[in-house]
């Protein structure tokens, strides 16, 4: 399903985004994609918002329209559906009102540990945090790369660092994927990006089921602060931004520290 709204032609103000006319963004509809769509439509940036509940997209899309004067597209889809992916790969690959900045933000934890998952929930849940960015990454570079411009950002975890689950290797793969895509793409107009963040106050745990309270206060950061800090970085030309102070300690701690002593503390961020 496609509800499309005329983009306007014009350009706000004068950002490092200043270039960028439309921004696809996945798990709009709250958290980190939430602020995502926010401050791209505070930049004057029109958007592709995609998720899975219409009522929620719908009213985000008139929120932003309302607020920012940008045009808005929804585009309501289960990404772990090969008729949903599709569907947004389509749009993403068009050169028709082309995709300026993909924004790869949607995901979910799981609670369980790996052998206590079944096989399908585990597939579902690589799916969507490894083979959709990974397709819709290529798809926007279809119709990025020959006009020598575009963002890739993709929204990934500190628990990438870590050697712990399921959710850390997934995002290890991001990590990976956008540190090399950087350096490959960017002499070609392309810059990716991404953004690593660690305990964020957003629906991801929530929709877990697992308990905020065991985790200390000083370590919860604000998805706004997050994303801000995230869209410098990304303007800067960084592969990997990890937007705040205690969690680039905690990456050098990891990066020095065995794995065992790593592997040893649960950590489920986002």
């Amino acid at each position: 399903m496609l509800n499309a709204v005329a983009h306007s032609t014009a350009v706000g103000h004068h950002n490092s985004f200043a270039d960028d006319r439309i921004a696809l963004i996945t798990g709009a509809t709250a958290g980190i994609g939430y602020e995502f769509a926010r401050q791209l439509a505070e930049k004057k940036i029109d958007l592709v918002l995609v998720a899975r509940d219409a009522v929620r997209l719908a009213t985000l899309a008139g929120e932003l329209q309302s607020e920012f004067g940008v045009s808005t597209e929804i585009i309501v889809a289960d990404l772990q559906s090969e008729e949903g992916l599709r569907l947004v790969e389509a749009r993403t690959s068009s050169h028709e009102n082309p995709i300026d900045i993909l924004v790869n933000n949607a995901g979910y934890g799981l609670r369980k540990s790996f052998e206590d998952n079944n096989i399908e929930s585990e597939l579902d849940h690589l799916n969507l945090l490894v083979t959709v960015p990974l397709r819709l990454s290529h798809a926007a570079l279809a119709q990025q790369l020959p006009r020598h411009t575009g963002t890739i950002i993709n929204v990934a975890s500190v628990a990438g660092f870590i050697p712990r689950g399921t959710y850390g290797a997934a995002k290890a793969w991001v990590l990976s994927f956008s540190r090399w895509a950087n350096i490959y793409y960017k002499p070609l107009g392309i810059r990716v990006t991404a953004i690593a963040p660690g305990f964020v106050h957003t629906e991801f745990h929530d929709r877990m089921k697992v308990s905020k309270a065991t985790v200390p206060s000083f370590m919860w950061l604000n998805a706004e602060h997050v994303v801000r800090i995230g869209l410098w970085d990304v303007a800067h030309g960084k592969a990997v931004s990890v937007p705040s102070l205690r969690y680039k300690i905690v990456v050098l701690l990891v990066r020095v520290l065995p794995a065992r002593v790593s592997a040893a503390g649960a950590f489920r961020a986002r």
